[in-house]
């Protein structure tokens, strides 16, 4: 390699030029697209190599119960037909929050939907804000329509008003199989969720919260008590809150998507 960079101080026309180049000297702009021969080729790779992946989901959508359209994006893993898993978002945040997630859960061959919720802010009515879990079984319900995914292994995963929509949409649901609720609220602004964890049942969930969100901890450890099934719950000493919890905490991302292998692919 030490041959490639000599000494070089003007800009390069990477089209035309042949010479070696210096890195560490070099001024000018290098168009690696259009260099010829094995530095281009050598550079191109390393600068691939170094970015960090990503991958987007793919943008869907499909119809609420009272028509509205709601839009979403599918992470779709290379295997089908496979589990999926509708994720629901924060309060006044995008389904993008959930990117890391989906593409993770897409890489363990389960398919992901991120959906957004009816409002960026609270509409001031809890029976209204409660109402907007009806999106969540519209996601279930596209999601059971889809021959890429395995009937009766669709899952549920929310983030703080998210995890209260998802408890909501999947209780009297039993095409739910699994729910995973992060920084949950036994009360959310109106919202109580505990009647609804009840007649979930059986079914498993993980409950994940931060031991410096008390009320969501606390939240976590009541709905854990006495269960009717499995509840799986991880407190981390990572200071945040719902999918900015996730995003500071590999680990926490970790054990969503093994919870989900377990209970939906196992």
């Amino acid at each position: 390699m030490s041959s490639l960079f000599k000494m070089h101080r003007g800009p390069i026309n990477l089209k035309t030029h042949r010479g070696p180049i210096n890195l560490k000297t070099h001024r000018g702009p290098i168009n690696l697209k259009t260099r010829r021969g094995p530095f281009g080729s050598a550079m191109l790779a390393l600068c691939l190599a170094a970015s960090p992946a990503f991958a987007a989901g793919r943008g869907v959508s499909f119809r609420s119960e009272d028509g509205r359209t709601i839009n979403a994006l599918v992470f779709e893993p290379s295997q089908h037909p496979a589990p999926a898993v509708v994720l629901v978002p924060m309060l006044g945040r995008p389904k993008d929050d959930w990117d890391a997630v989906g593409q993770r859960l897409a890489d363990a061959n389960i398919l992901a939907l991120a959906i957004d919720l009816p409002g960026q802010s609270d509409p001031g009515d809890s029976a209204v804000l409660g109402g907007w879990s009806n999106d969540v079984r519209a996601a279930v319900t596209y999601l059971s329509s889809r021959p890429d995914v395995r009937p009766g292994a669709i899952g549920v995963a929310g983030a703080s008003l998210g995890a209260s929509l998802g408890a909501l949409a999947t209780a009297a649901d039993p095409a739910v199989r699994s729910l995973a609720l992060v920084s949950p609220s036994l009360e959310y602004r109106g919202v109580r969720i505990d009647a609804a964890m009840k007649e979930y049942g059986g079914r498993p969930a993980l409950l994940i919260a931060s031991t410096h969100d008390p009320y969501a901890a606390r939240s976590a450890r009541e709905l854990a008590k006495d269960p009717p099934g499995v509840r799986d719950t991880r407190l981390a000493e990572t200071a945040a809150h719902g999918t900015v919890l996730l995003a500071r905490d590999a680990d926490l991302v970790k054990a969503l998507v093994e919870w989900f292998q377990r209970t939906l692919v196992n």
